[in-house]
């Protein structure tokens, strides 16, 4: 295997474990988003 060749691929397994780690973190600290109010259309409608 020539050096370029091994940093090639040392670069792209590089590139592609930070942007897995990166997208993996922002998945885990991304606050969850509130659901809508399913009933906020019907609260003038008795139950």
């Amino acid at each position: 295997m020539s050096s370029v060749a091994l940093f090639m691929m040392i670069t792209t397994i590089s590139v592609v474990t930070f942007v897995t780690g990166f997208f993996f973190w922002k998945v885990l600290k991304t606050p969850p988003k509130e659901e809508p109010d399913s009933y906020s259309e019907n609260d003038d409608e008795k139950r």
